[in-house]
């Protein structure tokens, strides 16, 4: 006997929540904040849920980019130099999305009853998820925009830091980009240039973010670079071993990132 459409399909998936149409939080994500509540510490919580620390850096500082306010932030003191703790947020976040999670279980189970073959469902049911490469991802406001013959210089406003990227007039326009416009700085982490933030250097790259080395990774031959910005943002750069020791730069120290305009990639929100 061959079985029916309505025996042999039925939807899956899990709960994605979205902050501005970007991608936000999941079922893995939000058990890593739990995790991290319950431990006090972002290695725990990352060796519980069998995650290298490295990825459970990766998706704090992403949250923490993409929330109006820290999920996550470090606790000073104690003996082994403190530790990480979620805040009010984030434990608000935990509950917001416990609900909204229940509510999909049961409209799963509502369109569970309703398919009727294959084509139906698959016409009901679709999903587009873009990623990109760039390892930051700045979310700010538009503060200026100055038009040049071919190129305009475009100021967002990232967490109190002026942040400037160079793109095409037509950009400008088919983007929408205008004074009060909320957009989103892609950038490489390959493109920042580390210095100290006494280097006392002249450089042609148009920005300078200052910050505390938040943490630092350690590979075969680059180095990962977290610098948390004094405006609340986190920013990554690749360096090299030798570089990281020529800086002399440690965790906790101040850093500044050194970003050329052109390096600026702006999306916004269709």
């Amino acid at each position: 006997m061959t079985d029916t459409p309505d025996e042999c399909i039925h939807p899956a998936g899990s709960l994605w929540l979205d902050r501005k149409n970007e991608g936000f939080v999941g079922r893995g994500r939000i058990e890593l904040l739990r995790r991290i509540g319950e431990t006090g510490s972002i290695s725990r919580a990352a060796k519980a849920m069998g995650m290298s620390y490295k990825h459970a850096w990766d998706a704090v500082d992403a949250m923490n980019n993409l929330s109006e306010q820290p999920l996550v932030r470090r606790r000073a003191g104690g003996r082994h130099g403190g530790g990480t703790e979620l805040t009010e947020e984030g434990r608000r976040l935990i509950t917001v999305y416990e609900t909204a999670e229940r509510e999909h279980r049961k409209f799963l189970a509502r369109l569970r009853e309703g398919i009727r073959d294959f084509d139906r469902f698959h016409t009901l049911i679709g999903a587009l998820k873009m990623k990109v490469s760039a390892r930051n991802n700045l979310r700010g406001v538009v503060t200026t925009v100055t038009p040049g013959a071919v190129n305009a210089e475009v100021t967002l406003d990232v967490g109190g830091t002026p942040l400037v990227a160079i793109v095409t007039n037509e950009s400008v326009q088919s983007l929408g980009l205008a004074p009060g416009v909320e957009a989103y700085a892609l950038i490489k982490a390959s493109f920042v240039i580390l210095t100290t933030e006494d280097g006392g250097l002249k450089t042609s790259a148009r920005n300078r973010l200052c910050g505390t080395l938040e943490r630092i990774t350690e590979g075969a031959v680059n180095t990962e670079v977290v610098l948390a910005l004094d405006g609340g943002a986190r920013l990554a750069a690749i360096i090299t071993m030798e570089s990281k020791k020529d800086l002399g730069i440690t965790e906790g120290g101040r850093a500044c990132a050194l970003i050329k305009a052109p390096h600026v990639i702006l999306a916004v929100r269709d």
